[in-house]
């Protein structure tokens, strides 16, 4: 069995700084540490539990299949600061059959993030006593 310590998702864009643009002043994520010189140098970011890696440089955009699951403790307050910060909402706020409410946005490669807010009374954040 492999004994994890720790993990980062990793994304090479195809223009760095409008992606430590995107994710650092429009999403407001914190800097965990910065790393290189230049353009090309790279950004990881806090992700509640995990990081993101902003790093490198791709020819081509991300992958469709890849996808960010950002959690967040009120989506109407996060849906109204990223439209003030100009971030296009590609599908509002909306209650999912599965009890989670998400939002989702996509970062200046397309890739898509999903904004996620557990309710109160949903299984994630619920456990009954047994």
């Amino acid at each position: 069995m492999v004994h994890v310590l720790s993990s980062r998702t990793l994304i090479r864009p195809t223009d760095p700084e409008r992606s430590r643009a995107f994710y650092g002043r429009q999403l407001g994520l914190a800097v965990h540490r910065e790393f290189g010189t230049g353009d090309e140098r790279g950004t990881v970011y806090f992700l509640g539990g995990g990081f993101l890696e902003v790093s490198g440089r791709s020819d081509v955009p991300g992958s469709p299949a890849v996808r960010l699951w950002l959690q967040v403790e009120d989506l109407a307050a996060a849906h109204d600061e990223l439209r003030a910060q100009g971030v296009e909402i590609t599908r509002p706020p909306l209650r999912e059959p599965w009890g989670l409410i998400e939002m989702w946005i996509a970062d200046p490669d397309g890739t898509p993030v999903v904004l996620v807010e557990v309710p109160a009374e949903h299984p994630l954040r619920f456990r009954p006593e047994i």
